[in-house]
């Protein structure tokens, strides 16, 4: 079965270094056989969808409206939900692990929803946001881990390969 990686972070952001993380990111995962999963629509999302093209990767987005074409193009597989925010909860459950870049309340929801839920999150640091502020602590004392801090791409795949092998051996 296949391993899916669900992004979280800003829709709307113009930060360049930010989209260029992201799409980066989307590159190394799909290099690595990783389904993506996001969203759907701009900013954090299409980057990381648009990287994950570049090398052949699939990209699935969970749209909060009821019409496909408001996926970004770079989403192979649109799923319109027409349940607006609440469709953060699909996101957040859809991932075998959860990576945050930056992200504002719409974030916020995903990465509690991972938390209750006992799905590992990675943050990423560098971007401002709900990943900046949870990077390194716990949401609260239901769970033993932390939201796991990364600050590079590749800090983030070499988090998410030990996440995955510690999973994998507890399977």
């Amino acid at each position: 079965m296949r391993i899916l990686i669900s992004i979280i972070g800003d829709s709307e952001t113009e930060n360049l270094e930010q989209l260029t993380f992201a799409e980066r990111l989307g590159e190394e995962l799909a290099k690595r056989g990783y389904v993506i999963v996001c969203g759907g629509r701009g900013g954090v999302m299409e980057a990381v969808a648009k990287g994950a093209k570049k090398q052949g990767g699939i990209t699935i987005g969970i749209l909060p409206s009821i019409h496909k074409r408001e996926a970004n193009p770079y989403i192979d597989i649109a799923l319109p939900t027409g349940m607006g925010f609440a469709r953060n909860i699909i996101t957040a459950l859809a991932g075998d692990v959860i990576i945050a870049i930056g992200g504002k309340s719409g974030t916020l929801t995903e990465i509690s929803y991972a938390w209750m839920f006992g799905k590992p999150i990675i943050a990423v640091k560098g971007f401002g946001g709900w990943s900046e502020q949870l990077a390194g602590s716990r949401i609260d004392e239901r769970r033993r881990d932390i939201i796991y801090s990364a600050e590079t791409v590749d800090g983030v795949i070499s988090l998410l390969e030990k996440i995955l092998k510690q999973k994998k051996s507890l399977d």
